[in-house]
């Protein structure tokens, strides 16, 4: 006899009861340190947050790759809101015209967060959320057309789907640590509910300089930094086809070039005539931070981070103007001590530039 829809409900909850019920005793043997957005715990090799962890693992075990995947993977604060409006611009421009006599006014960036319309792999906004498993809804997408996808898992720790079977493409954004760094510590700042996710309890405060430190030690979300930068880097060199690497800064002092590369990378190339319509202009206009950060959604919006329901985590809240800050190449310099800045810079040297990496 056919299970009903009720008997394979309740086996999905009792699956994940049991699931978080592992995972958490699974966490109590992790390492376990303050950073500022709160309590991380290290997980091969990685520091992550209790969600970005119990998300990760969900990911591990449960994703499963399509040959037809465009994946985009970056540090955290490492300019993903554009790449994500960017790159769903791109993939969706036959389904929303950006030719200057069209009009705009019906495409989802105007009413919907870039976090929204690209989902990641390993957290689920609530409009995504299908009953307690957080893969669910990535599963349910039509094989008809690619998934565009995101995270910041690091590149070791990517579904073994995602590594090993799949012909999919991985788009990595990196930038420099200083800007990142500053982006960071102003994003934990602004978090609506300053709760620990897994006990409900107040974030101890740290200063920034305490946070600095932290950072350079490698103790922030899915960091080491560099390591997370490196790993991405060594697989563009080994698999030039499927992963390619891009730098904010480049991407700020040529987007137009920059546009055309990314859009030929994932297989929707601008035709000739395309490009003499303005249709890359558009695209970029319509994604340029100045539009987005001004748009109604992102200035009084929420973004709701989800896990599974079953799984006794609180939905984490954050203002979608949080994604925004400033969007500028060098602005660390006027938040961060010579000193900090020149740290910084030797760590990253020694970290990358044997690997021929600057950022």
């Amino acid at each position: 006899m056919a299970s009903s829809g009720s008997d394979l409900f309740d086996g999905q909850v009792e699956e994940n009861k049991n699931f978080h019920e592992n995972f958490g005793e699974m966490m109590s043997t992790l390492p376990k340190g303050l950073g500022a957005g709160g309590c991380y715990y290290q997980y091969q090799g990685f520091w992550y947050s209790s969600v970005w962890l119990l998300g990760t693992i969900w990911a591990q075990r449960s994703f499963r790759a399509r040959d037809t995947d465009i994946l985009l993977a970056a540090s955290p604060k490492s300019g993903t809101t554009w790449m994500k409006a960017l790159m769903f611009a791109i993939v969706n421009r036959k389904c929303y015209p950006h030719l200057p006599s069209s009009s705009l006014a019906s495409h989802p960036l105007l009413t919907k967060s870039p976090h929204n319309c690209v989902p990641y792999l390993e957290v689920r906004d609530e409009e995504h959320m299908i009953g307690g498993n957080p893969i669910a809804y990535l599963d349910s997408l039509p094989p008809s057309s690619p998934r565009l996808l995101s995270t910041h898992i690091p590149y070791t720790s990517l579904p073994k789907s995602i590594l090993s079977d799949s012909g999919g493409r991985i788009v990595y954004i990196a930038r420099n640590p200083k800007d990142v760094f500053v982006s960071y510590w102003s994003f934990c700042q602004k978090f609506k509910s300053k709760t620990d996710q897994s006990k409900g309890q107040p974030l101890a405060a740290i200063s920034m300089e305490e946070a600095f430190e932290l950072f350079c030690k490698g103790v922030s979300i899915t960091g080491p930094f560099w390591d997370h930068v490196l790993d991405y880097w060594k697989a563009s060199l080994e698999r030039p086809d499927q992963v390619v690497f891009m730098k904010y800064e480049d991407m700020k002092m040529d987007i137009m070039q920059h546009v055309k590369r990314l859009a030929e990378f994932v297989g929707h190339p601008f035709s000739l005539e395309e490009e003499r319509q303005g249709v890359v202009q558009e695209i970029i206009n319509l994604c340029s931070f100045q539009n987005l950060s001004n748009l109604e959604v992102n200035k009084s919006g929420a973004y709701h981070v989800h896990i599974a329901s079953q799984t006794g985590q609180t939905p984490l809240l954050v203002n979608n103007s949080a994604f925004f800050r400033r969007g500028e190449v060098g602005d660390s310099k006027n938040h961060l001590t010579v000193e900090m800045l020149e740290h910084l810079d030797k760590i990253t040297e020694e970290k990358l530039g044997s690997f021929g990496l600057k950022l």
